[in-house]
């Protein structure tokens, strides 16, 4: 397929993957230690866990003028997630091209947006979300690891896994206050997905993720929105870091 082609058919389906996830990031928007949303802000029950943030039954009272209708929308708004998903998927297809791994990437990837918005509204990463998102890391490399024209290796993906896992288990035993236990969880599923092109792909990722924590961390403190011991969502540049690093990984392998 020509590589133009093969970006934009990555792009409309990351634009439609994306389309799906903002009821999701709302009901999984919940504190720390509550349940999981079960009911839009007006109180009806929410239907299902994909698509868009809008409850009929609000919408409903609002055109009939009720007093104290709750708006229908909710949640975050559905063309940021579109736009999200969409580039990342392009910038994946762009980077990794027709290799088999690429359809792994693409099935990643939206799940990766959604605890990249929950992460940054609630600073939660759900269970339900990181350890199958490690698990079908693992498992969808292993597979096409046996498909032919393949550019990596499961093993390092394996490990990849255990190591980055267990380097932010460490870290979350020296400062849990820093480090939650989610991340922890995450680090399995990036770790895998950056294994999967060796260990320089590995330290690049990490490297990163932490780089712009970092200088996310030092902009809070000088426009004195946080100090240096406020606490930030470290998930979405854990994600972030090792998406720049699986894309220099896709690129040059």
């Amino acid at each position: 397929m020509n590589t133009g082609l093969l970006i934009i058919a990555a792009a409309l389906w990351g634009a439609a993957a994306g389309s799906f996830l903002p009821r999701a990031a709302y009901r999984f928007s919940a504190p720390a230690g509550e349940p999981w949303r079960a009911e839009c802000p007006g109180g009806h029950d929410l239907k299902g866990w994909l698509g868009r943030a809008a409850c009929p039954e609000c919408a409903e009272a609002a055109a009939e003028g009720a007093e104290g209708a709750e708006a229908a929308g909710y949640g975050p708004r559905t063309t940021p997630l579109v736009i999200a998903t969409a580039l990342v998927c392009a910038a994946l297809a762009a980077a990794t091209g027709t290799r088999p791994e690429l359809g792994v990437w693409l099935l990643l990837a939206p799940v990766g947006v959604l605890l990249t918005a929950v992460d940054f509204r609630v600073r939660r990463l759900p269970d339900p979300l990181t350890l199958p998102f490690a698990g079908a890391a693992l498992a969808l490399l292993g597979l096409t690891a046996l498909v032919p024209e393949h550019t990596g290796e499961w093993t390092t993906a394996l490990l990849g896994s255990l190591a980055l896992g267990g380097g932010y288990f460490v870290l979350f035993l020296i400062n849990p206050a820093g480090m939650g236990f989610g991340d922890v969880k995450l680090a399995l599923g990036t770790g895998a997905v950056l294994g999967w092109y060796g260990w320089p792909t590995v330290m690049l990722g990490t490297f990163a993720g932490f780089l712009l924590g970092a200088l996310y961390g030092g902009a809070l403190v000088v426009a004195r929105r946080a100090s240096r011991k406020t606490a930030i969502a470290f998930g979405p540049f854990l994600i972030t870091g090792a998406l720049l690093g699986l894309l220099v990984g896709a690129y040059t392998a």
